[in-house]
């Protein structure tokens, strides 16, 4: 990706190209419909700085996002930057916990997608029935619906409900992925969102078939074999982000 002249010199050069990346994943999920009004949130946690991460400021559309106007904040919710911006605070209390309590989780996104809401309010939520759900086989973990997550005492259910999985079902309530990087994450978005829009299509038609668990387990074992060029999400993410670019590049700025 290209990194665009810093905004100020006392910003560091890897804060500026994780500003531009998160930025970038803005526009991609407006792009792509996932767009909530001004709710939902992504967030990245910056290298190098301990308890310091990146969050959409609150009252912009995702399309309006740009790399200058995300919110740095600490994990008890300080700003650590000049931003005229407040930051939602159901987005904060839950992304906070996760980044503070969990190392591999470098980015996290929360989505109100039709599709994954659709499908963390039903019983059993996404069931093995199409090529991608089966990637997701025995991975997904999920949390009961308590309202608003905006009370500090949620998080510790949310923690123990998570336990070693990093793609969660909020029930009633929508889509929750972590990953290692932004393009991890955005992969998991993607195929988590693809599972669930499929389900429903299926779901419309008749009885699904479920796939047993021996085929499933052959399959993600294989998928494990699948050669990734940059790290996995790397070249999709990029890709997305050139479609972007195509429509607009003023979140660089």
């Amino acid at each position: 990706m290209a990194t665009a002249v810093l905004r100020n010199a006392s910003m560091s050069a890897s804060e500026w190209e994780a500003r531009q990346q998160l930025a970038a994943c803005y526009r991609v999920f407006d792009m792509l419909g996932w767009s909530e009004m001004i709710y939902n949130h992504i967030t990245v946690k910056l290298e190098g700085e301990e308890n310091a991460f990146l969050i959409n400021p609150f009252g912009l559309h995702f399309s309006e996002v740009t790399a200058s106007s995300l919110v740095k904040i600490d994990i008890d919710g300080n700003k650590l930057d000049d931003s005229p911006y407040p930051v939602n605070l159901a987005g904060f209390t839950q992304h906070a916990l996760f980044h503070a309590r969990l190392p591999d989780a470098h980015c996290i996104m929360h989505t109100h997608t039709t599709a994954g809401m659709a499908v963390s309010a039903v019983e059993g939520g996404l069931r093995p029935t199409n090529f991608y759900a089966c990637n997701f086989a025995g991975q997904i973990a999920y949390h009961d619906f308590e309202g608003v997550t905006v009370r500090s005492e949620e998080g510790e259910r949310l923690i123990e409900n998570l336990g070693a999985k990093r793609v969660m079902f909020l029930k009633n309530h929508g889509i929750l992925v972590m990953g290692r990087t932004l393009p991890e994450a955005f992969l998991k978005h993607w195929s988590l969102q693809r599972a669930c829009e499929i389900q429903l299509a299926t779901n419309a038609m008749g009885t699904p078939i479920e796939v047993p668990p021996e085929v499933i387990a052959v399959h993600q074992r294989d998928l494990g074999k699948v050669a990734i060029p940059g790290g996995v999400g790397k070249a999709d993410f990029e890709a997305m982000v050139r479609l972007v670019d195509r429509r607009d590049t003023s979140w660089r700025n």
